[in-house]
């Protein structure tokens, strides 16, 4: 999974999800060059619930059946 900028440059890749004591640790690389490993804590998820509202839930839902916008 990629994330991007405004500007349509590649802010970070991450490149696995599993499943740590602590809660559940990313790795990937940010820039496209520095590794990283986070841990999600799961007080920090519940945290993050409270930034999806209902209309931002149904949007993410949509996405999944979506295909990508034109890359220009």
């Amino acid at each position: 999974m990629k994330l991007y900028g405004p500007d349509k440059s590649m802010l970070m890749e991450i490149q696995s999800i599993s499943e740590h004591p602590e809660g559940l640790l990313i790795e990937g690389k940010i820039m496209g060059a520095m590794p990283m490993k986070a841990v999600l804590r799961p007080s920090e998820l519940r945290g993050g619930r409270k930034l999806i509202g209902m209309r931002l839930a149904w949007h993410i839902l949509r996405m999944l059946f979506q295909r990508d916008r034109s890359k220009s």
